[in-house]
């Protein structure tokens, strides 16, 4: 079990609440963290944007990542949501052992 932080914006807390239950509730992520109050400043087609958002902290596994993927992109309103996978080193054992479970569905 690789266990994975992945990082993803949404538009509003509204998405981002919808997301983040769909996500835990599915078994695709152990633990999803909203940080409102983002401020995003990017080039899209050729613009420059400013933007609110909330940010999504996802704790998944390499195991979930492509189901999440396709459920993120499912549920996502941007054309092309941020999807950022980062490999987790090290951590508490007993935390990434939850995590391991939460990650894998119930017999």
């Amino acid at each position: 079990m690789t266990p994975l932080l992945c990082l993803s914006t949404c538009p509003d807390t509204d998405t981002a609440a919808k997301i983040v239950r769909a996500l835990v509730e599915e078994r695709l992520a152990a633990c999803v963290n909203r940080v409102p109050g983002v401020q995003s400043i990017y080039r899209w087609q050729g613009v420059i944007h400013e933007d609110a958002e909330v940010l999504l902290v996802i704790k998944t596994t390499r195991d979930q990542f492509d189901a999440l993927c396709t459920r993120l992109v499912e549920l996502h309103p941007y054309e092309v949501p941020e999807l950022i996978a980062l490999d987790i080193a090290d951590g508490l054992p007993a935390y990434l052992e939850w995590l391991a479970r939460e990650t894998t569905q119930p017999p």
